[in-house]
């Protein structure tokens, strides 16, 4: 079996959480007995002085026996910050990465629309 095919039948459920310079994936693999577990990507984008970028991705690996204690926790650390710091509230430096993002793919969209370039703008959602 390829490596795409491995992909393939490991790969069995996805969503995609966009916000400002960070993406999250959350997807629901498969082992190779059959027993499925979730994956949580975070890739950040970073941005050269020279227009390049690169991403830094960080992983984790959950597990089902995991869920419920994993829930928990997570709930319980994010009712806290909400006790505290409310729903709304962003920090001026993440509001600075909103809005770096924001008009990042706003030259992006410009620069496309001009270009004549070999790339394509493929949404996750569309694979």
């Amino acid at each position: 079996m390829g490596d795409k095919d491995l992909m393939d039948q490991e790969e069995i459920y996805s969503k995609v959480l966009r916000a400002g310079r960070r993406t999250y994936f959350f997807d629901v693999r498969s082992t190779k007995a059959g027993d499925y577990y979730l994956t949580i990507t975070e890739s950040k984008k970073f941005t050269h002085d020279d227009g390049s970028f690169h991403y830094k991705k960080h992983k984790i690996y959950l597990y089902k026996e995991d869920f419920a204690s994993f829930r928990e926790i997570m709930e319980e650390m994010m009712d806290y910050i909400i006790d505290e710091k409310g729903h709304e509230v962003i920090s001026e430096r993440h509001q600075k990465d909103f809005k770096k993002e924001e008009e990042e793919d706003t030259n992006a969209k410009k620069d496309d629309d001009t270009s004549t370039g070999n790339f394509t703008d493929v949404d996750f959602d569309d694979i």
